[in-house]
């Protein structure tokens, strides 16, 4: 820049007295180099630093701010619903199966050894998401969403062929669960670039979507296996999941596409307090979160004298609820902030899960479903918009969430057996008391990353 700028200096001056008289030739020299200079100046400012545009990891385009609103931003979230449907609604529904397995098709098995299907179906869809996010930043989201519903359908195709426990373990947890970690991460990653204000409500909206997916396909399966028989029913459920897929791959649409020099993992994002911490608070969440949608059904017949059928139906409230805490946990965060509101539903949802130790009763049980349903919701709907809030950089939003939630996949892996071990007979307490330790720890870690990020300031927007 200064090169260019003397030498615009030296051709205008060309030709000038330098006995100290200024003729007019040499005024409008003056003018001229002035202009010459600023033009110099504003290309120079208009053109980064060649190191800046290499380690640079914003957008390659300048879109203004997220529209937060508005007919192709809605139709996102209507996408990404379906696939939260398909994807964690599917592995919400997986109580019902252990039941069925228990009592009918692997009988033979043991609790714990069931629950690793769910488990294993689980901690794949998080993991993979760690994937999946910077794959997402790179582009493939439409691949991600072709692979992930074909194999999320065959999965389940294959599941209704099962007649052997190493069947099922690759059918509906190695499968399944490979599918729908492509599916989740594109889903809440896309929403969170549409929305500001409003992000939060958006995203409680799609993740409602698993809610109504582990409140529908349980209902299938419960009115129609004694029917149809368990390779239909499942059958059925994959034909609706192959349907509603249909819809996000046909509607929904990136809207900021990342720098291509990006690694698959941000370690750096560790280094930071808020980041780490709030990632730790999920680990340990996780690890408890989905004990009771595992045995609810099986608690609700040996301690409440549940029939089977009400006892059965506990799962469908248990997520019914969790739809209503999704949508308006979404709504309130987009008030008083994500993190401002996932904290009191939190420390709720452990409160409850040490209250479940007390419930011997219809009537309680169901109340403890409702309950426990609501206040858990928000731990699925607000950690994405949390990370958001989190992220420095909306083009690293699918790295931060998917390496985040591979740590989060990590605690469902191990959550769910430890819990099932730890019933011993129609004993449930070990198991409550452990669910309950492992949410409030996640309280406690989840306030320490609001600290970090904002200070001890109440109302904070974080």
């Amino acid at each position: 820049m200064t090169q260019r700028l003397a030498n615009a200096i030296d051709k205008e001056y060309a030709g000038c007295d330098g006995d100290g008289s200024v003729p007019s030739s040499c005024k409008e020299a003056s003018a001229s180099a002035a202009a010459a200079a600023a033009a110099a100046e504003a290309e120079a400012e208009a053109q980064p630093d060649a190191l800046e545009r290499c380690i640079s990891t914003h957008t390659t385009r300048t879109l203004g701010p997220p529209p937060d609103g508005g007919l192709l931003a809605w139709t996102q979230v209507v996408g990404a619903f379906f696939l939260f449907v398909n994807s964690w609604g599917i592995a919400n529904t997986y109580g019902v199966y252990q039941t069925y397995y228990e009592q009918t098709l692997f009988s033979d098995h043991s609790s714990e050894q069931i629950a690793w299907i769910g488990s294993l179906q689980s901690f794949l869809l998080l993991i993979v998401s760690a994937l999946a996010g910077p794959l997402f930043d790179k582009g493939y989201f439409r691949s991600l969403v072709t692979l992930g519903s074909l194999l999320v359908v065959f999965g389940m195709m294959m599941t209704s062929l099962c007649t052997a426990y190493w069947q099922a373990i690759l059918a509906q947890g190695l499968v399944v669960g490979v599918g729908a970690g492509c599916l989740f991460v594109p889903a809440v990653s896309i929403v969170a670039t549409y929305f500001d204000k409003k992000r939060a409500l958006a995203v409680g909206i799609v993740t409602a979507g698993s809610s109504i997916g582990g409140v529908v396909y349980p209902i299938i399966f419960i009115r129609l296996v004694d029917k149809l028989g368990f390779a239909w029913t499942t059958r059925i459920i994959a034909f609706i999941a192959l349907a509603t897929l249909i819809v996000p791959g046909a509607g929904m649409k990136p809207r900021i596409r990342a720098a291509k020099a990006r690694p698959l993992l941000l370690p750096r994002a560790f280094l930071e307090v808020p980041y780490s911490t709030f990632t730790l608070g999920l680990f340990t969440g996780f690890m408890a979160l989905y004990i009771p949608f595992f045995f609810i059904t099986p608690y609700a017949r040996a301690q409440t004298g549940a029939n089977a059928t009400l006892a059965t139906y506990m799962l469908p409230i248990l997520n019914g609820a969790s739809t209503f805490g999704r949508v308006l946990g979404g709504s309130v965060a987009g008030r008083i902030g994500p993190l401002n509101t996932l904290i009191p539903c939190t420390l709720a949802a452990a409160i409850l899960a040490f209250a479940w130790i007390g419930i011997h009763n219809v009537p309680g049980i169901i109340v403890f479903s409702v309950l426990y349903g609501f206040f858990s919701g928000t731990f699925v709907s607000l950690p994405p918009s949390t990370m958001a809030a989190l992220s420095p950089d909306l083009s690293q939003i699918g790295t931060r969430m998917g390496q985040s939630f591979f740590v989060a996949g990590l605690g469902v892996l191990i959550g769910t057996p430890v819990a099932g071990v730890l019933i011993k007979g129609d004993d449930f307490v070990r198991t409550q008391i452990f669910c309950g330790a492992l949410i409030a720890v996640s309280v406690v870690l989840m306030v320490t990353a609001r600290v970090a990020r904002t200070g001890p300031v109440l109302l904070a927007t974080s």
